[in-house]
């Protein structure tokens, strides 16, 4: 299952600009759009609420967008929503039921998006899937598997990822050589090495202005912060397998508490952003471009970017990611989230969007996602195409990606992402940390599990867990409020039973039962 989820290494590319390879123009995955399209049938127009990650939305009708829908054989309009706030606006989009011809549902496992798959409100695509080649053989079983409903149906396309390439810590490689440092591999020799980015000058400007780690919250998470709780916890999400094969909800766990403690240790004595609370996950990966913080939690794939961005500053940063920190480092899902098609979209224009997201998988058109325009976007060179970064940022040409989900194969990704000559070993080191990492990635075991008072309690209780760990790592609790809190959701009948069922939904899941 890890080696075909390699497929997607590509994915990560959504903040990535800087690729320099030599393309195949033959296209895999089944034939391009434009011959499937040309002479057939004419484009088909589809509106999509989608988010993005660079500092502006790409702008309409441009010469790009034009030869996407090209080899698509579609007509797209794109309302492109800011990452910092989707969660809010596809909340008003859903409860308002004026949808586009297809969202995207960040989240899958929430109550609003299982009430409303069950009330008709999304197509079940489950018996669709097959008659597309690319989506069916690039988007791995293992995603089809988990974001599937309580009826067992899928009602959206996943966005494929690595499960191999699931965020996680990130290093200036720069700043542990000018200190003197090793790689850390614990959590306490984690604690050191934010210590001393903090306090001992790693970028050797003689100033105060460097911070440990950029990290964020989110409302009902811990967001970039999450990192924290899962080396101690060694769970990918809420919910950890026990040797006994039960799972064990993490809040109520004494490692949960370790965990906190220990990270408003880091924000007291300074080794995170002031303003921690408030900070946005733009504005914290932000700090690890700009060389204010040292650590950012990041999918490897995404590092061509900030480096170009560092390097602006210091010619001479590089990164370095993790294996592992106290021999926990997580599994991904398979999948970032899932493109829904609302019922009121007529059969057959469902499956011409259906149509246009396989051939979006094509060769063609992952290798103009990845390069843009020629003279544009890159230029050949000796035979190679090499990119133009700031063009390719200023277009927001990666975010296109978080539409068109994929492509064929990439054995070399890491060979083309980071040419030698701009980055050196950076590549040849990512490829090594995906490998080692086999040896202690943890999967969310949890995933996509049903339980019904779960659905219920839920929202509610992510919103509660993570105003008090806020609160508990700013200072303004005490960590013995979380020995209260856990007090009460021990003595909580809900929780119980949220337990109970998650576990018998579990048990099902592995007996097939």
């Amino acid at each position: 299952m890890r080696t075909k989820a390699l497929v997607f290494l590509g994915f990560t590319l959504a903040l990535t600009s800087v690729l320099s390879a030599c393309s195949s123009s033959e296209p895999a995955g089944g034939n391009s759009a434009a011959q499937q399209g040309a002479g057939q049938e004419g484009p088909v127009d589809i509106t999509v609420m989608t988010n993005f990650f660079a500092q502006t939305p790409a702008a309409d009708n441009t010469e790009f967008e034009k030869k996407l829908e090209q080899l698509t054989n579609s007509n797209l309009k794109i309302q492109w929503v800011s990452s910092n706030n989707y969660n809010d606006k596809l909340n008003v989009t859903l409860a308002s039921g004026d949808m586009p011809d297809m969202v995207y549902i960040n989240d899958p496992f929430t109550k609003v998006f299982r009430n409303m798959t069950s009330q008709g409100a999304f197509w079940d695509l489950t018996p669709y899937i097959k008659d597309y080649p690319n989506l069916s053989q690039y988007i791995d079983k293992v995603a089809w598997d988990a974001t599937k409903m309580q009826d067992g149906k899928n009602y959206g396309v996943p966005r494929p990822r690595d499960v191999e390439g699931e965020t996680f810590l990130i290093l200036r490689q720069d700043w542990l050589d000018n200190l003197g440092l090793q790689v850390p591999k614990t959590s306490d020799e984690l604690y050191q090495v934010m210590k001393a980015f903090t306090e001992k000058y790693p970028d050797k400007n003689g100033k105060n202005d460097t911070t440990g780690y950029g990290g964020y919250f989110n409302p009902d998470s811990m967001g970039g912060m999450s990192v924290f709780d899962s080396m101690f916890t060694k769970a990918s999400g809420d919910w950890k397998l026990q040797t006994d094969g039960t799972l064990a909800y993490t809040a109520l766990l004494p490692e949960q508490r370790q965990a906190l403690e220990y990270t408003a240790k880091l924000y007291k004595e300074k080794l995170l952003p002031e303003d921690l609370a408030a900070l946005k996950v733009s504005q914290a990966r932000d700090l690890f471009k700009a060389g204010k913080a040292g650590i950012v939690s990041e999918k490897d794939g995404t590092m061509a970017n900030y480096v170009n961005e560092q390097r602006k500053l210091d010619p001479k940063a590089t990164v370095t990611a993790l294996v592992d920190i106290n021999g926990y480092n997580p599994q991904g899902s398979g999948f970032a989230g899932l493109y829904a098609i609302p019922k009121k979209v007529p059969e057959a224009k469902m499956k011409r969007i259906l149509k246009v997201m396989d051939a979006g998988m094509n060769k063609d058109v992952f290798d103009l996602i990845k390069f843009g325009l020629e003279g544009v976007h890159y230029n050949v060179k000796n035979g190679e195409k090499v990119i133009d970064i700031d063009a390719k940022n200023r277009d927001a040409i990666g975010d296109y990606q978080q539409i068109f989900i994929g492509g064929p194969p990439d054995p070399d990704y890491f060979k083309v992402a980071f040419p030698k000559d701009i980055f050196g070993d950076m590549g040849d080191k990512f490829a090594q940390v995906r490998k080692d990492r086999n040896k202690t990635t943890v999967p969310n075991y949890a995933l996509g599990l049903y339980s019904e008072t779960q659905l219920k309690i839920n929202a509610e209780l992510m919103k509660k867990n993570q105003d008090l760990k806020t609160k508990i790592i700013i200072g303004v609790e005490p960590l013995s409020a979380w020995d209260d809190h856990v007090a009460k959701l021990k003595a909580d009948p809900n929780v119980s039973k949220m337990i109970e069922e998650m576990n018998a939904a579990y048990k099902q899941r592995t007996s097939g039962k």
